[in-house]
């Protein structure tokens, strides 16, 4: 029982990498977001979110969504260039492996 209950109340850390990047990706959304000249009330009300929201997503808390996140990108106009930055075959290593067949389950 006390094992049990430990878990439920076991914290979640953060690594510093994750922080640190959080961090980053926030300063370069509201950077574009002022470099547009746009507020935190136009964005969010175009990425269908709130303002707190938004100002979670830019103070790099990481409790948005992946969701809310990729709707300020749309908004930003940066989501293709997002999405392209994730593309393994953009890489040396996916570009040398590009003939393998990926596998539907990695198994550890």
């Amino acid at each position: 029982m006390e094992a049990m209950v430990a878990s439920k109340t076991a914290t979640h850390v953060t690594p510093l990498a994750v922080s640190r990047a959080l961090r980053v990706l926030g300063t370069h959304l509201s950077d574009w977001r002022k470099l547009q000249r746009l507020t935190t009330a136009q964005v969010a009300e175009r990425a269908g979110i709130s303002r707190d929201t938004l100002r979670s997503i830019e103070q790099g808390r990481g409790t948005a969504s992946t969701e809310n996140l990729v709707r300020v990108l749309r908004v930003l106009g940066i989501l293709d260039s997002a999405v392209t930055a994730t593309d393994p075959y953009q890489t040396d290593v996916g570009r040398l492996r590009a003939d393998e067949i990926l596998p539907r389950r990695v198994r550890g």
